[in-house]
């Protein structure tokens, strides 16, 4: 892990730095990305998620175009690269049920490790498509404009060492968001506070909680340039990837579920799969009306909470006014998967939905769960049912939040998650802090 120079906006140029950043490109909506580029013209979506048009091309599309307005905004010195390495202290002060919360991560660049090497480890897989257009918008612009989120173990409580080098000084970085979340970030420019750091930091094993599609294409993206740039060597700036580290005993780490979103399940479809389910759940049934829908609902809710360890997945489909409650039944992964699936994985709820219900019951092949285009993800139950009632989505599998301790566990053996296992909440802002893969040497 090293200090960088980082780019960051210039306050001379931009007043509030709300309006220019956002959240992370993965969980942005269409809507959501019309409205961040009709925000600001610096908005770093333009950066991160360009708007496609009809008449793009190789030469012309949105990560050309990312291209040319990083540069652009370089030139005006709308974006300005600090004159000496930084880490980066990031804060973000929000409200979660009736408390409110801060949590701290700490902005650096981390030297990229292949996954077998067992110090970056990851927890879920990824889409391929994914990972392709990832790529191809940094060949087109060489910069890190997110970091990727990743935690670490704190036996030396690292984090009270950050707190305390900015403690009572202003950050320089200082705004509020559309959610209403504070946001702070400080540069940590002391030589002995970084290298006190970067020492206690030298031997910790890292845990990607989110943005495994843009670590794996920093991966890729180190492999395109020792392929192609004879120039490429030990010291290039691609070794690296900007990361946010944040200590898991950080008290303001939340992870909230991921519901699944399916698109191209006709009702018939879910009714012979709820049949069929039976074998291997316990099916509870909350039949609604126009009157008591919200009394319904809520105990639907109240219901999944309470069975949270005992493996539940809730099932909504689009026209049918009922909700479902799937409770797993004792000792079925392990007798239907225990002899290809740890026991860490069998007691993931995603797993269960992933291999029992998707694969076993409703039959995806291994192209269908690999189409990003049919599943769409919710964070919230508000959220989730507003999709499947809207005719967005088909069907919904509600979750309840996997556990940062399963997270360890399963990183720590080696293995992943089905895709979109985790929401680490809030996420990682982009635009705060750019890293340039430019080799300036």
């Amino acid at each position: 892990m090293l200090p960088f120079k980082g780019i960051l906006y210039n306050p001379a140029k931009i007043a509030d730095s709300a309006d220019v950043t956002t959240p992370p490109y993965d969980v942005i909506s269409s809507e959501e990305q019309v409205a961040f580029h009709e925000r600001h013209p610096n908005n770093i979506i333009r950066l991160i998620l360009g708007l496609a048009t009809p008449a793009d091309t190789a030469k012309d599309n949105p990560h050309t175009r990312s291209a040319a307005f990083y540069r652009q905004w370089v030139a005006e010195d709308v974006l300005r690269q600090d004159d000496q390495p930084a880490l980066y202290l990031k804060a973000i002060t929000y409200p979660h049920g009736q408390a409110t919360i801060t949590r701290y991560g700490l902005i650096a660049r981390v030297g990229i490790e292949a996954f077998e090497k067992r110090i970056i480890l990851p927890h879920e897989k990824t889409f391929s498509k994914v990972r392709s257009e990832r790529l191809d918008l940094l060949k087109a612009t060489h910069c890190n404009y997110c970091p990727i989120f990743s935690l670490y173990p704190d036996e030396g409580n690292l984090l009270r060492t950050l707190e305390a080098a900015v403690d009572k000084s202003r950050a320089d970085v200082d705004f509020t968001d559309e959610n209403g979340h504070h946001h702070q970030l400080w540069r940590i420019l002391d030589p002995a506070i970084q290298a006190q750091v970067t020492h206690a930091m030298q031997d910790k094993r890292l845990f990607i909680a989110d943005g495994h599609h843009r670590y794996e294409t920093a991966l890729n993206f180190k492999k395109h340039l020792e392929a192609t740039d004879p120039a490429f060597n030990d010291r290039h700036p691609a070794n690296y990837v900007m990361m946010y580290l944040c200590s898991m005993s950080d008290p303001g780490l939340i992870i909230l579920p991921a519901h699944r979103l399916v698109r191209g399940l006709p009702p018939e479809e879910i009714q012979r799969a709820l049949e069929r389910a039976r074998t291997w759940f316990d099916i509870s049934d909350y039949p609604y009306t126009a009157e008591n829908r919200k009394t319904v609902e809520q105990q639907f809710w109240n219901d999944l909470a309470s069975g949270a360890e005992g493996h539940v997945i809730g099932v909504y489909a689009h026209g049918t006014p009922v909700f479902h409650i799937l409770t797993l039944k004792t000792g079925v992964m392990a007798e239907l998967f225990g002899a290809e699936l740890d026991a860490a994985l069998q007691e993931l709820d995603v797993t269960i939905l992933t291999r029992l219900i998707f694969m076993n019951i409703l039959e995806f092949d291994q192209a269908r769960l690999d189409d990003a285009s049919r599943f769409g993800y919710a964070s919230t139950g508000d959220k989730a049912l507003a999709a499947i009632d809207s005719g967005a989505f088909d069907a919904a599998f509600i979750l309840n939040p996997t556990r940062i301790e399963q997270v360890q566990k399963v990183a720590q053996k080696g293995l992943v998650m089905p895709r979109k296992s985790t929401y680490f909440y809030p996420k990682v802002r982009s635009g705060l802090v750019m890293n340039s893969l430019v080799d300036e040497s």
